[in-house]
């Protein structure tokens, strides 16, 4: 009940009392992000593909369009990390990242980032 008092009492608009909390969310999650671009496929075309796509992402994009991109860049990611694990697929990784990468190259072009 004083819990109620005290918020009631509390003169500041909704959002600035949110903001500490959207802002820590935000560390956390920046940190899980991080950690995760840190991975290696230990593949060098690989990495450099997804390196040069972040920055892309991130960079250049629209916001409007950056969640779809960011959302395809960390799936590829994810599989990428997984098949690198497997030898027989690993064996072909580096013609598939080299193609993927030529692919996204002419695709995201007309924003202005160079693979």
């Amino acid at each position: 009940m004083s819990y109620m008092v005290l918020a009631s009492n509390n003169r500041r608009p909704n959002a600035w009392r949110a903001l500490p909390l959207a802002v820590g969310i935000g560390l956390l999650m920046a940190g899980t992000v991080s950690s995760a671009h840190a991975q290696s496929t230990g593949i060098a075309a690989c990495d450099e593909f997804l390196a040069k796509y972040d920055t892309c992402v991130t960079s250049k994009l629209p916001a409007a369009q950056r969640a779809t991109y960011q959302a395809q860049l960390d799936q590829t990611r994810k599989l990428w990390l997984e098949a690198a694990k497997n030898a027989s697929t690993k064996a072909t990784m580096e013609a598939t990242c080299k193609q993927t990468s030529d692919a996204m190259k002419t695709a995201l072009q007309g924003f202005g980032c160079s693979f």
